[in-house]
């Protein structure tokens, strides 16, 4: 079981660095909003990664933030500035997919991709170091 929920958490931090890749391609072929998302899912997908491994997933967006930020962020275990590139990268991307006004600027897609890619250097830093037991339990 361990190993199926450690193959699971590496599954989805490959998945954060293919949206890495899309937000970068993206922004080459001058697809900024398309980027703006690409960049939200890199950190949704990280997020989802750690989740696992303490035995939580949800299909809801709100649920993953939720758990993340008090499992994870709340408890310091990791840094706590991370919260607000999940609410930067999550309010573009709404603004992206859903305002059909909105007009995104390649700088905000840049700053966006940049933050993404340093929330996910940071998960997964966490993960390779994380310590084999917490609070007294067995853990990836």
């Amino acid at each position: 079981m361990e190993s199926r929920i450690k193959e699971l958490a590496k599954y989805r931090m490959e998945r954060a660095r293919e949206m890495l890749s899309a937000s970068e391609d993206n922004l080459k072929a001058d697809q900024v909003r398309t980027s703006l998302n690409r960049s939200y899912y890199a950190v949704f997908h990280a997020m989802r990664a750690v989740n696992c491994l303490e035995g939580f997933d949800s299909s809801k967006h709100s649920g993953v933030i939720s758990f993340f930020t008090k499992n994870f962020l709340k408890e310091e275990r990791l840094d706590r500035s991370l919260s607000q590139i999940i609410k930067d990268t999550s309010f573009l991307r709404e603004k992206a997919d859903y305002d059909d006004f909105y007009v995104a600027s390649r700088a905000e897609a840049e700053r966006q991709l940049k933050n993404a890619q340093v929330f996910v250097e940071k998960v997964s830093r966490y993960l390779e170091e994380r310590p084999q037991e917490e609070n007294g339990k067995s853990v990836i």
